[in-house]
């Protein structure tokens, strides 16, 4: 149940600096912390205490397996979630580059200021 908590925790420091910062790059490791909680809230739903890999041995019954394995599918979902938050990591940044090179800073404010 700690855990639970935990991911919340972290939750909340990602959403409390996407919602409180100016800064661009701030801001992607603030989304980048989101990423993490929802991938180890992904990770916590699918363990099972005792639980052994997704490979059913010979002879095994397929119900006591069903019982005993760790269901594969939250681990699918992180590993495409992470490929999914690495594509959005980089193109925030090269965004945020840019950004820079056409306004010289990284403040939201500032930038909106700048546009015209």
């Amino acid at each position: 149940m700690i855990i639970y908590f935990l991911i919340l925790l972290l939750f909340a420091v990602g959403l409390y600096g996407l919602l409180s910062q100016r800064n661009l790059v701030k801001l992607i490791i603030s989304m980048s912390i989101l990423e993490c909680a929802a991938d180890l809230l992904l990770i916590a739903a699918g363990w099972r205490a005792n639980g052994s890999a997704p490979v059913i041995a010979a002879g095994q019954d397929a119900g006591q397996f069903a019982l005993s394995s760790v269901d594969p599918l939250p681990q699918a979902m992180v590993l495409v979630s992470i490929a999914i938050g690495l594509a959005l990591l980089l193109l925030l940044t090269a965004i945020a580059l840019r950004l820079y090179h056409e306004y010289g800073t990284y403040d939201i404010g500032e930038i909106r200021r700048l546009r015209g």
